[in-house]
């Protein structure tokens, strides 16, 4: 397991949640070739198949910011990345990052990051009192309609306003975003389609590869290497026994794919 110890003394940290992504869709996605900055970034490693911590993106995402990230599909315990302290945790070792805190961002700006959100799905557009539950978390957050759902080109609004608070940032940063277009609705991504299904969520997923570059120009920029972390949240039914959207148990919900990398950044080491 990576030494999250070690990774936040040196490296910034980018979370990225695909809103109600599917494991077959994202695993479809990539053997149909369709997320070649993924890919790259990858290393030409698969997606991990894992089990999500919550059947919507409340309580996923409650789970994940107290390190409680998706489970490897596997028996375990498998240890965690980031864990907030509580005894009898099995799943705490000696390269978790453990924070006495209630979730990561206050155990990271506890070393000194800036952590950031960029909102995405209606849990994250600081509309009501719980709509701004997730962003208050962060030192700065932002929502705007151009990052909902509705949005066709939503991805480009979130990945550039998180692309110029990280260029404008000095010390390490924590980067968030909750992708909002693969969410329903996503049939606008396939011409003349009316309903959501599958192959919309391939195309949604194949949408918001092509604009991840803007975000990864920007850290490719910074001084520091970055660690990031790519999964869904959740997924969703299109019909499958019955079952229809999340919030249920469903394997079309509980399995999600997952990956972690690093990018390097520009450290200065060419520099005279």
């Amino acid at each position: 397991m990576i030494n999250m110890n070690e990774i936040v003394k040196t490296h910034d940290i980018v979370f990225i949640t695909l809103d109600s992504l599917r494991l077959d869709a994202a695993q479809a996605a990539l053997s149909f070739c369709q997320l070649p900055n993924l890919w790259a970034l990858m290393g030409g490693r698969r997606w991990e198949e894992r089990h999500s911590s919550g059947s919507f993106t409340y309580a996923a995402h409650h789970a994940f910011f107290a390190g409680f990230l998706p489970t490897q599909a596997s028996p375990g315990p498998h240890p965690r990345l980031f864990a907030a302290s509580f005894a009898g945790s099995m799943t705490t070792v000696e390269g978790t990052f453990t924070f006495p805190q209630s979730t990561m961002m206050e155990g990271l700006s506890e070393l000194g990051f800036t952590t950031l959100c960029a909102g995405g799905v209606g849990f994250f557009n600081k509309q009501s009192a719980l709509g701004r539950i997730f962003p208050d978390m962060f030192d700065h957050s932002h929502w705007e309609k151009k990052f909902g759902v509705t949005e066709k080109d939503s991805a480009t609004h979130q990945f550039s306003w998180m692309a110029n608070e990280v260029a404008a940032k000095k010390g390490p940063v924590f980067a968030f975003v909750n992708v909002s277009a693969i969410h329903q609705p996503n049939c606008h991504y396939v011409e003349g389609q009316t309903i959501d299904n599958v192959e919309s969520q391939i195309a949604a997923l194949a949408y918001v590869d092509s604009r991840i570059p803007i975000l990864v120009d920007a850290f490719t920029k910074r001084m520091r290497d970055s660690f990031w972390i790519i999964c869904s949240d959740h997924g969703s039914a299109y019909g499958e026994d019955g079952y229809e959207g999340h919030r249920l148990g469903h394997s079309t919900v509980w399995d999600v794919p997952y990956i972690d990398f690093i990018v390097i950044g520009n450290r200065g080491d060419d520099e005279g």
